[in-house]
């Protein structure tokens, strides 16, 4: 191996040590002894015990990927509907004023959504809960699900629409058979993206919460000004095997969907050569 290929791997695995080093190190001292989280006393289970007893935590664990499921869905939809506009409606008036306002949250600061999302809805007189907080974060999810379905659907190739349309499919059986695959991917991308937003937003929902709608980032910052206690990082750990397992299980499922795909691509040329 060169020392130019040496250089390259060391300073990738620096970066990696870097980026995911904090994370083990959190897991680890998740099975610490000691109540004091920097402190190691031996290995016990006993936090895992202590965070399935503390009820305010898991009912901020449960607003949180209740929410975050809620808009992570309706984002999705709205995403996919306003790039669709966007991509196949390229000369309908309006359209740059239309992108610009789709688009403003990803450049908005969360402060100045948040206030605004506030003045919102005490104008509106609405009860500040689990619902304003759902709205909050459907709104600026949906403008990461518009770029990424924006990207998407500006890439496909039109004619194999047009040549299953030509051959007698309706508009509807074109979109599940021919265009719904094709995206799926970049679906599955924005969904997981949202998701992840909406469940680490502290700001905006600072903003637009309510009594008894504490989120777990809430509830997390609250404690960490008094002293992290070591539930937090079990709670981290439980949520970081959560989501791998979750990433991966998506990853595998798109790969073989693609493999499959590629491989009734190749067998219908070959047919259509014969």
């Amino acid at each position: 191996m060169s020392k130019k290929n040496i250089a390259s791997y060391s300073i990738l695995l620096l970066g990696f040590m870097f980026l995911y080093g904090p994370i083990f190190v959190l897991m680890f001292y998740s099975f610490n002894e000691s109540r004091l989280v920097t402190v190691w006393a031996g290995f016990s289970t006993k936090w895992y015990v202590e965070l399935f007893k503390d009820q305010a935590m898991l009912s901020a664990v449960w607003n949180s990927v209740r929410i975050a499921f809620v808009s992570a869905s309706v984002a999705l939809v709205l995403g996919t509907m306003a790039a669709n506009v966007m991509v196949n409606r390229r000369l309908f008036r309006g359209r740059t004023l239309f992108t610009g306002m789709i688009t403003a949250p990803l450049v908005m600061p969360e402060v100045i959504t948040g206030l605004s999302l506030l003045l919102l809805f005490v104008t509106l007189n609405m009860d500040r809960g689990i619902s304003t907080i759902t709205i909050a974060h459907i709104t600026f999810c949906m403008a990461y699900v518009t770029v990424i379905m924006s990207s998407r659907l500006s890439e496909l190739d039109r004619s194999i629409e047009e040549a299953a349309q030509d051959l007698g499919a309706t508009p509807t059986r074109t979109f599940w058979s021919i265009t719904l695959p094709q995206i799926t991917p970049a679906l599955a991308s924005g969904w997981l993206l949202s998701f992840t937003l909406s469940l680490d937003d502290l700001v905006i929902a600072s903003f637009v919460s309510g009594p008894g709608s504490t989120t777990l980032p809430m509830l997390v910052f609250s404690s960490v000004r008094m002293g992290v206690s070591p539930k937090i990082n079990a709670l981290a750990t439980i949520l970081v095997l959560i989501i791998s397992i979750g990433t991966f299980i998506a990853w595998w499922y798109m790969r073989r969907r693609e493999k499959q795909r590629a491989e009734e691509m190749k067998l219908a040329f070959s047919h259509a050569e014969q």
